[in-house]
């Protein structure tokens, strides 16, 4: 079953998130701090237990007494690349969210939501986050410049040293690396990762490329392989 840590300090609703994903066939973990959400991530992420599986995604508010959500994404990210990380904010909160992105959140649901939002977003993220686990035997490898792609086993290596990416950053980056040389718009990099009813802007595009020059390029203020094609998109070069 898919599993899903949630952490909301609002009884009401955290109430009406753990309803909605059950129906959704999730097994849920509800917890209504910072504190206890580690702690539940860590119990399951390191279990001896081969019964207690760890997380596929995590659902965390951004503002909390205590640890607020923002520590928990950064805290839970340094310990997996794997699972996926979605931030519930208000609306007022939209330089929390972009920090959120930045320490490796997958995305975020603005307050208040629907439960079809809901469940549309935090099924987009597990698809994604399965794809490593079902990725098979139909694996090849991809090269492009100093970088090399193991679709078998989603791993990128730039000059043989493994790039530390979430399936994100990893999704990304193989899109760019398998349509090297194209300018691709930021609508259709969204499609391609969030899918067609990803209900959220394009902005999630923009810093997540900040996030992946950070690890691909030499020098991220002075970009080489991920190009910004201005007024339109990105586009992923090794011929400089």
């Amino acid at each position: 079953m898919k599993k899903i840590l949630v952490c909301e300090d609002e009884d009401a609703i955290r109430d009406f998130v753990v309803i909605n994903l059950k129906r959704a066939d999730y097994e849920v973990v509800d917890v209504n701090s910072g504190e206890k959400a580690l702690a539940e991530f860590k119990k399951a992420q390191n279990s001896a237990d081969e019964s207690v599986r760890p997380f596929d995604v995590a659902l965390l508010d951004i503002m909390m007494p205590g640890i607020d959500g923002t520590e928990v994404c950064k805290q839970i990210r340094e310990e997996s690349n794997s699972i996926g990380i979605i931030m519930l904010s208000a609306k007022s909160q939209e330089m929390d969210k972009i920090t959120c992105l930045t320490i490796g959140a997958d995305d975020y649901v603005t307050k208040p939501f629907s439960p079809s939002e809901l469940v549309a977003r935090v099924d987009a993220i597990y698809r994604r986050v399965s794809l490593n686990a079902s990725s098979g035997a139909n694996g090849k490898e991809l090269t492009s410049g100093p970088f090399s792609v193991n679709t078998k086993s989603r791993v990128i290596m730039k000059d043989g040293e493994i790039v530390d990416l979430t399936q994100v950053e990893y999704q990304i980056m193989e899109y760019f690396i398998k349509n090297s040389g194209v300018a691709l718009d930021r609508k259709s990099i969204l499609v391609h990762i969030w899918g067609e009813g990803y209900f959220g802007d394009d902005k999630i595009v923009d810093v997540n490329i900040r996030r992946l020059r950070m690890k691909v390029e030499n020098d991220p203020s002075s970009p080489v392989y991920i190009q910004t094609v201005w007024g339109y998109g990105y586009k992923w070069t090794t011929d400089n």
